[in-house]
């Protein structure tokens, strides 16, 4: 393979995914490309198995059947080399924030230092755990807080500086701006995109949010029937013939979500 081509290869590629519990069968026949450099948004109804789905990315369950391949290493592989390549190359930042109770912000942000790194020096753990903390937009001395000391904004943020500690690629996003409120939300996605541009992240991204969807994805992909059954830009998205996709982009929120993304751009 040519440098060419592993440039334009998928950062993520799933094919033939299946996810069962039981009797029930969440993903089937499942197939997804992640784009290297994007925000792609995945979206769906409840029980689609979005989480699902990211879950069986990143490893943390092991589907029934199918491939998957995260930036060029089997995504099922068992091998400890394996697992540590994509281990370190992705960031987390789970729909309740995920933090230690017990352990600071700083400290928080530490554990996959120290899991990885263990050899580093405190004082520059510090100073690394510092600059995630202020690349995720808190202030300095969120670094010495509890996440009960937090706002659910700030236990986010926290979130998302744990997420970078290890300068992922790639990196996971289930639910972001849950439970935020609409000022709280546009700025967590105002974030997301200045990070992605100045880090040349790629995103991987769960949302209910229209918003989040009209102001930062460059893609979306739509989970139904068990399966993906469209991907691409929204404009594209926006006129696939789905009953669920016609009633979630074209009913009075999406419609008013596309409003004011077009808006804002006029004015900028």
């Amino acid at each position: 393979m040519t440098t060419q081509d592993t440039a334009d290869a998928p950062i993520i590629q799933v094919r033939g995914l299946r996810n069962q519990f039981g009797d029930q069968v969440v993903h089937e026949a499942l197939d997804l490309d992640v784009r290297r450099g994007e925000i792609i948004g995945v979206v769906g109804g409840s029980g689609s198995g979005k989480s699902v789905l990211l879950r069986s990315i990143i490893g943390l369950r092991e589907p029934d059947a199918g491939h998957i391949e995260v930036l060029g290493v089997d995504g099922r592989s068992r091998d400890s080399e394996d697992r540590l390549h994509i281990e370190r190359s992705t960031g987390v930042l789970f729909q309740d924030g995920a933090l230690f109770s017990s352990l600071t912000v700083g400290e928080n942000v530490q554990v996959p230092l120290k899991e990885h790194h263990p050899d580093l020096p405190e004082s520059l753990l510090y100073e690394l755990a510092l600059l995630k903390v202020k690349l995720a937009g808190l202030p300095p001395d969120a670094l010495d807080k509890l996440p009960s000391q937090l706002s659910g904004g700030m236990r986010k943020r926290a979130g998302l500086a744990r997420a970078l500690a290890l300068d992922p690629p790639l990196l996971f996003l289930d639910e972001p701006t849950a439970g935020l409120d609409p000022i709280g939300a546009a700025a967590f996605d105002h974030l997301t995109r200045t990070l992605q541009q100045a880090l040349g992240l790629t995103v991987f991204l769960i949302t209910h949010d229209l918003d989040t969807l009209y102001a930062i994805c460059d893609r979306v992909a739509v989970l139904a029937e068990r399966r993906v059954i469209a991907v691409g830009p929204l404009a594209e998205i926006e006129r696939f013939d789905h009953p669920w996709v016609q009633d979630y982009f074209n009913g009075p929120r999406g419609r008013a979500a596309r409003d004011s993304q077009r808006s804002i751009a006029a004015r900028t």
